[in-house]
């Protein structure tokens, strides 16, 4: 049951050094969770209730929709607020003088962002793969779904609850913050009330995940430590992620001063997870082969985290060396893909993101 993953986690083990690669650190879960990221987006477009129900039919633990905001005050599901490459926005003539160029996560782009729209001109958007050129067999649904609210999503992850007879987490990650909170629309307020208005929000295991510590403390300042059913998730990356990483007290500060013993005790004050980049976990050497394993782990769980990794994704495009086949770069590697997840497994993780949940169901299940 995924209610056992909100169960006490054990004591975490203490010592002066990490563990030695003999002596491989352990969890801190009763059980290492699979969770879909933005659904089974490998094999369908991705923050769809397609891909959600894909996810849930193929063993995923959780699903995560990442979370923006409309013009009107509506959480809904897209990746981030520029929806150009996830939807069909371009070809509405209507929309066309609504196209520009904006700053998010210290990033400059240009598109159309959700800010511009009402949810109601939303839902006439449809889908699209964000990735056509590397999952071309998701781009045959371009056209069939619409963009979902986050409402929505609680209202269908209860109902595969109820019908299949076992509790299906929620892992969202509230994006873009300060952006948001910039133009005049603070998602923690709206995302606070809307979990609290839902039975299922309520009871069923919800994990809250952003970049943003400050955002973190609000949700944790709004909702308080009473909820057993509620965790929070500091996502840490790498230094090829460029926007500012922010700590708990909304001071700069980078990420990998973030994953050191020190930061990581800080984030402790606030959340219960840490969310890294998997080559945080174990990093590439200079031939894309995996290299020794961080400390990362072992550190988190010293400070009493959780440690849920992101991403594991199927193609020989995002495997290691190590695990690649000769089928080519685009091509599908489910073997390679469990081979990965369960070098990462045998670091001591508690979870991790996949965007294919039945392969990281069969690294899970190995044993």
């Amino acid at each position: 049951m995924v209610a056992s993953a909100f169960a006490p986690p054990a004591a975490a083990e203490t010592g002066p050094a990490a563990p030695s690669l003999a002596q491989a650190e352990r969890p801190l879960a009763p059980k290492v969770l699979v969770i879909g990221h933005r659904g089974a987006s490998a094999l369908r477009p991705e923050h769809t209730l397609a891909s959600y129900a894909k996810a849930i039919a193929d063993g995923a633990d959780f699903v995560e929709p990442d979370l923006v905001i409309t013009k009107d005050g509506v959480l809904v599901a897209r990746h981030e607020s520029n929806i150009t490459e996830t939807t069909d926005v371009a070809l509405h003539p209507e929309f066309a003088s609504r196209r520009t160029t904006r700053t998010v996560d210290g990033q400059a782009s240009t598109g159309w962002f959700t800010i511009d729209f009402t949810l109601g001109e939303l839902k006439t958007l449809r889908a699209r793969e964000r990735m056509p050129l590397i999952r071309p067999r998701n781009a045959r649904y371009d056209g069939m779904f619409d963009i979902p609210t986050f409402e929505e999503i609680i209202d269908f992850v209860a109902a595969e609850s109820a019908a299949r007879g076992r509790e299906i987490g929620l892992i969202p990650e509230l994006k873009s913050t300060p952006f948001f909170r910039s133009a005049g629309l603070p998602t923690e307020d709206v995302f606070v009330r809307i979990i609290g208005a839902h039975r299922y929000t309520g009871t069923g295991p919800l994990e809250v995940q952003s970049f943003y510590g400050d955002s973190l403390r609000m949700v944790r300042d709004r909702i308080g430590r009473s909820h057993s059913n509620i965790r929070l998730m500091q996502l840490l990356a790498s230094s090829s992620i460029r926007f500012p990483a922010k700590s708990g007290n909304g001071d700069a500060t980078g990420f990998a001063d973030m994953m050191s013993p020190k930061g990581l005790a800080e984030i402790a004050t606030y959340a219960d997870v840490i969310g890294p980049d998997i080559r945080s976990v174990i990093p590439l050497d200079a031939t894309s082969h995996l290299g020794a394993p961080a400390t990362l782990v072992h550190d988190a769980h010293a400070a009493g985290l959780l440690v849920h990794p992101y991403t594991f994704r199927p193609e020989n495009h995002f495997l290691p060396a190590d695990f690649r086949n000769q089928a080519g770069d685009t091509t599908r590697n489910p073997d390679g893909s469990v081979a990965e997840i369960q070098r990462y497994i045998d670091t001591g993780i508690d979870g991790f993101f996949t965007d294919d949940p039945a392969i990281g169901r069969r690294a899970v299940d190995r044993d």
